[in-house]
């Protein structure tokens, strides 16, 4: 029997009713618009599973939480069949435990969203809605980010929700690389507005930080994190550029952070201390 982990694709196969199992999750949190459009989205297409965080969990990353305990609430469903579980803990979290303690066999696949505001270009590495996403690849599964570039809880969802319908369907019928997930951004507005889906690569920009200094009523000094967004990146074929031209980015990430090229040329430049040597 094959391994979905050491597969050069993986692909989801359907269950034996026909209908594969979706697990959707978030870093916006259980009762966001977004997770409930994404699991709408994804309804007509197998049985879907919501877990996710019991509280916003933005910008968390790949945390995991080691030195408190986990609670896992369920929630009234999102409709017929949709259950829902809140988890006291970080997006990483409720995939891990979605896998090892709410579900009763693995997912097919997994989608992460919808989520308010881009992760488009860095934003990727701060990213709790990639993480989350993340882990379902480290676990062999087919996985999914979708974010919309507007921030509003009244947000029109429905061309990020065609979106995850489409690339979904695709995700299931022909699977991806093998330690590849897909980062798919959507542009603000309507549906008829988007012109399409493009495939990308990540942008070159970046957040240039400032600390706003501020002190409490006891006199402590505090810092509030604030910065804008700067995109050095005006390539025809970066993720920023899509967006801008109102297009669909995807752009394929994959979970190991070697730079091959890089370290190959290291090798070969680099006078490293032979093994037998002491330090």
């Amino acid at each position: 029997m094959s391994d979905p982990k050491h597969d050069s694709a993986n692909k989801a196969g359907l269950r034996p009713n026909g209908r594969p199992r979706i697990l959707v999750v978030n870093d916006d949190g259980a009762t966001a618009p977004g997770i409930r459009a994404l699991a709408d989205a994804m309804a007509d297409l197998g049985e879907v599973i919501v877990v996710a965080p019991d509280k916003p969990q933005s910008g968390m990353g790949h945390a995991i939480t080691i030195n408190a305990p986990l609670f896992v609430e369920e929630l009234a469903s999102f409709g017929p069949g949709i259950p829902v579980y809140a988890v006291s803990g970080t997006p990483v979290d409720c995939v891990k435990l979605a896998r090892d303690v709410i579900l009763d066999r693995p997912a097919d696949l997994v989608v992460s969203g919808i989520n308010h505001g881009s992760n488009s270009a860095i934003n990727v590495l701060y990213s709790g809605t990639m993480s989350a996403a993340m882990e379902g690849a480290l676990e062999g599964i087919p996985a999914i980010g979708f974010s919309l570039l507007d921030y509003s809880m009244a947000a029109d969802f429905r061309g990020a929700q065609q979106a995850a319908t489409h690339l979904a369907q695709q995700a299931l019928a022909h699977g991806l690389p093998k330690g590849t997930l897909l980062n798919v951004n959507i542009p603000k507005g309507a549906p008829e507005s988007i012109r399409g889906m493009r495939w990308c690569r990540q942008a070159d920009a970046q957040w240039v930080e400032e600390f706003d200094a501020r002190t409490d009523p006891r006199g402590r000094k505090y810092y509030w994190l604030t910065g804008r967004f700067q995109n050095y990146d005006e390539g025809h074929d970066a993720d920023e550029t899509a967006l801008k031209q109102g297009f669909v980015s995807i752009v394929p990430v994959r979970y190991d952070f070697t730079d091959y090229p890089a370290l190959e040329g290291l090798r070969q430049t680099w006078r490293l201390p032979d093994a037998a040597t002491p330090s």
